[in-house]
């Protein structure tokens, strides 16, 4: 709503944003990131979507109105960036219990100890690309400050990184720079977190663990890397719980470890790596980043033949995990969901000769609720109708063979949009899935490009 409206300023017609009081804070400090201080905004009291229709109609009667003629009449102030220190600028000398806690009050840490980012340790991270230190990857919301291949190698640092996965986390940064991506929704009420997927001969090369705990801290590449994500969304991008004021994450849930695919057992099996279904060549070093809004329960399969394996699949993570963001995802208009399968569930159903767009295809004609249901699962949106998104185009017909409540419909939106990684521990018979966020955080892959002295290979 902010950013619409300072859209509207910058044309020269005057706007107001409506804002419930939870987002007052928020909405001041992305106007703020956006160079405008004081964006005319009205105050709704209160929780919009627990307030009955008299006390809406109430509060926007006598509140909302007021608040919208008193922002009408006001100007918004452009804001000079305030300022801030140069990139081998010492922002701190001191013990490294000193220098902890300056990082903590100045909200640049998640809490957990960091590696100080001396000048020496971001040095070591920059052998390890051919790009210059001040080079601009990209613009991040929303505080509309410069991601850059320095900035990059310092938050690897503090994160407890290597150097040398200075590559992957390049690689990473452009991913989530994408417009598309919309980093700045990463402070949303659901509170999505980032998931990123590696795929390449550098999985093994940087000891990324895709086996038994793939997904648990434990693994410095995973751990690390995960962690980095993090840190670079808070202090790049400048999305800060309280006592900052830029995540609304609700709840919200920690950051990810990085997620390596097994291509050792996907090869064996005859399909073809998750990069390549990015549209990568296999052998190709490949990061993918994604949102996340929730994981299902761990669903444990059995049989030796695939409609054994997908059926409870489709019960335990299509029904029970994934349908409940089919809705909302139709009304946005993207949902691009993740189901990682153990090597050993995989085996058996690639064994019985099916590929991975089979099963995108089964899963998608297989997996369906009432429609009804499907409108209505998430509350606290605005009234949205599948035929709708139908008639206007971003939604197959398949959605709106009638207009009966009742009617069976695709709880996924398309068949190439469910993504399969096959990784975690092949002893056992377990599969996870990852619900995606619609056009919040859609997947971005990008080619991990390694410095000329390591021989790479260009895409």
């Amino acid at each position: 709503m902010v950013r619409a409206s300072l859209a509207a300023e910058r044309t020269g017609v005057q706007s107001v944003s409506i804002v419930a009081s939870g987002f007052l804070r928020q909405a001041h400090a992305i106007a703020k990131g956006l160079g405008a201080e004081n964006l005319p905004v009205a105050e709704y009291p209160g929780v919009p979507m627990i307030d009955s229709p008299e006390e809406l109609r109430h509060k926007v009667q006598r509140e909302v109105v007021e608040n919208i003629v008193r922002g009408l009449t006001a100007t918004a102030a452009k804001v000079a960036k305030s300022a801030e220190p140069a990139p081998r600028d010492a922002v701190f000398k001191g013990s490294l219990d000193e220098v902890q806690e300056f990082f903590l009050q100045n909200m640049w840490t998640d809490g957990l100890p960091i590696v100080p980012p001396t000048i020496d340790r971001v040095g070591e991270f920059l052998r390890f690309t051919d790009r210059s230190p001040d080079d601009v990857i990209g613009v991040l919301l929303p505080e509309n400050r410069e991601a850059t291949v320095w900035n990059i190698a310092v938050n690897g640092v503090m994160a407890g990184c290597r150097p040398e996965y200075m590559p992957v986390l390049v690689a990473i940064v452009e991913a989530i720079a994408d417009p598309e991506f919309r980093i700045e929704d990463a402070g949303s009420t659901p509170g999505w977190e980032p998931l990123i997927i590696l795929n390449g001969p550098i999985v093994r090369e940087l000891d990324f663990n895709y086996g038994s705990g793939a997904m648990r801290v434990g693994r410095q590449a995973n751990t690390s890397v995960g962690r980095f994500l993090r840190l670079y969304m808070r202090n790049v991008a400048g999305l800060r719980i309280p006592p900052g004021a830029t995540d609304k994450g609700s709840f919200a849930f920690s950051f990810n470890v990085a997620l390596a695919e097994n291509e050792d057992a996907v090869a064996a099996m005859g399909w073809q790596p998750f990069s390549v279904d990015r549209g990568f060549k296999a052998g190709d070093n490949v990061v993918t980043v994604m949102s996340v809004i929730s994981i299902s329960l761990p669903a444990y399969t059995g049989g030796n033949t695939p409609q054994e394996h997908l059926e409870t699949l489709a019960q335990l993570i299509g029904h029970r995990a994934m349908a409940y963001k089919t809705g909302s995802a139709a009304h946005f208009g993207g949902y691009y969901p993740l189901f990682v399968l153990s090597p050993s569930v995989a085996g058996v159903i690639a064994r019985g000769g099916w590929s991975k767009d089979a099963i995108r295809q089964w899963l998608y004609d297989k997996v369906r609720e009432p429609a009804g249901v499907l409108e209505t699962i998430q509350r606290g949106l605005t009234s949205h109708k599948l035929c709708t998104a139908v008639e206007q185009g971003t939604l197959s017909k398949d959605f709106c063979q009638s207009t009966d409540p009742d009617r069976l419909v695709p709880v996924f939106l398309r068949p190439d949009w469910i993504n399969i990684v096959v990784s975690g521990d092949p002893g056992r018979n377990q599969s996870k899935g990852y619900i995606q966020n619609h056009k919040q955080g859609v997947p971005i892959s990008r080619t991990i490009r390694l410095p000329a002295e390591l021989g790479e290979t260009e895409k």
